[in-house]
């Protein structure tokens, strides 16, 4: 059986953490931040983590599974 490759887009966007969990960015802080306020943008700044229904499918694009 060949390896299976790592999707380069998830390996860009998830990492693992020291748990298994697998973290993630906030959306909705690249651009047009002017009428969003600090605050806003401030919590958007911390990583969040994936949702258990969605691990599955992130796990077997970062070839984890």
């Amino acid at each position: 059986m060949p390896k299976i490759k790592t999707n380069s887009g998830a390996k860009k966007r998830f990492a693992l953490t020291g748990s298994g969990k697998i973290k993630r960015k906030h959306a909705y802080k690249s651009h047009i931040l002017t009428k969003k306020t600090k605050k806003q943008k401030r919590n958007l700044t911390h990583f969040g983590l994936v949702s258990r229904v969605d691990q599955s499918n992130i796990k077997a694009l970062l070839a984890l599974k």
